[in-house]
């Protein structure tokens, strides 16, 4: 079905003006004028979706027009039309050039005209279905990401036993990268850091399935080996293909330990006040329905107070890799130039990185959080 839209019309010859109103106005809303000026007047208040002008015409020429007409609204179609044989290919040129939607020769059949309308007009409400559907996508991408954003705790926290900082940027709208933290019953402190497959709307709604089994392995006081099994167990109904490396720790103050389970995850750091560094490897292979869940060992390490621990995402120790160096070396050199930690240590090292990648894009989302142990009673 044609829907009606608003078409003006700009001919400085009557009989001419006369016709192509006649073949139009039965369908839709036309606007006729002989006059350049007067039809940019008119173009104000008529907002036309289509114009069709006359190329030759003693104020301003059907290009000069048009030009004037697309800076006041640049979605605007245009048919230009001549009688002129003339210089053919020159004002194809300039029709072309201009954006014209199609360019007729003078006399021309009116089935030819309507066709011609009529595809134009389709074309431009295919155009702006598209552009609404792109906005609907933008607008719930937006909310997706606020959404997203939402899961995550605050970048800044101080529990009982740790001081933590955290950063995160995500490639894309919605990021495949998470990070969080939470006290248990006795007041010990967990933390992860996970890193799912994959990115985009699929990747953040795996991000939020995974906190969610952080989350729900309170009632195992954030038992690393629970979290893991938690979100292997998740994992079992989407597939195969989805996968999630991990990094689970509980530290535990008044035991001067940490407890952790690696899941295929890059090594977290941890240092001391002399800069002796030691790394929490993995433990186990990536968490995947294709694998077994008995697959992981969880370990301990001795801590005290002031000691430091840096947890991170595959992003920033790939981003970081050069000709003759691994990404975790510049990250380790990042530690000795801010063996204090915290947000002075993430922004260091994410400033190498800005550096490192120069104008090359970041393919990879991008998740840092360092803790330091407090002064344990």
């Amino acid at each position: 079905m044609i829907k009606q839209s608003r078409i003006l019309v700009v001919d400085d010859e009557p009989g001419m003006l006369r016709a192509v109103e006649r073949v139009l106005s039965g369908t839709h809303r036309v606007i006729g004028t002989g006059s350049s000026t007067e039809a940019m007047s008119l173009a104000v208040e008529f907002k036309p979706q289509l114009a069709i002008l006359d190329i030759r015409m003693p104020e301003l020429d059907g290009f000069e027009l048009m030009a004037r007409l697309k800076s006041q609204q640049p979605e605007l179609d245009v048919i230009l039309m001549t009688g002129s044989l003339e210089d053919q290919d020159e004002k194809l040129i300039r029709s072309i050039r201009g954006h014209a939607f199609y360019f007729i020769q003078k006399p021309f059949d009116k089935e030819l005209l309507k066709t011609l309308v009529e595809r134009c007009l389709e074309l431009r409400w295919h155009r702006e279905e598209n552009q609404r559907h792109v906005e609907r996508m933008k607008n719930e991408l937006s909310a997706a990401r606020v959404f997203q954003q939402g899961l995550l705790p605050a970048p800044e926290a101080v529990t009982k036993g740790l001081a933590i900082c955290c950063r995160y940027t995500p490639c894309s709208e919605l990021g495949g990268d998470l990070y969080d933290y939470a006290v248990d019953r006795s007041g010990q402190t967990a933390l992860l850091v996970a890193d799912v497959s994959g990115h985009g709307a699929s990747a953040a709604m795996l991000t939020g399935i995974v906190k969610s089994a952080f989350r729900a392995s309170h009632v195992d006081d954030y038992e690393p080996l629970c979290v893991v099994d938690r979100v292997w167990n998740t994992l079992m109904a989407l597939g195969s293909e989805r996968f999630v490396t991990l990094l689970a720790v509980v530290v535990e103050a008044e035991e001067h330990r940490l407890v952790y389970v690696n899941a295929g995850h890059p090594a977290g750091l941890l240092w001391a006040d002399d800069h002796r560094t030691a790394r929490l490897e993995s433990t186990g292979p990536i968490v995947s329905p294709a694998l077994p869940t008995s697959g992981w060992e969880r370990l301990s390490v001795p801590i005290k107070e002031g000691d430091q621990l840096l947890l991170y995402t595959d992003g920033v120790s790939e981003a970081l890799v050069g000709d003759n160096e691994f990404g975790e070396n510049r990250i380790k050199a990042a530690i000795e130039r801010h063996a204090g930690g915290g947000g002075q240590l993430l922004d260091a090292i994410l400033a190498d990185l800005a550096r490192h990648l120069g104008s090359h894009p970041q393919t990879d989302d991008l998740t840092l959080m360092t803790a330091r142990v407090l002064r344990i009673q």
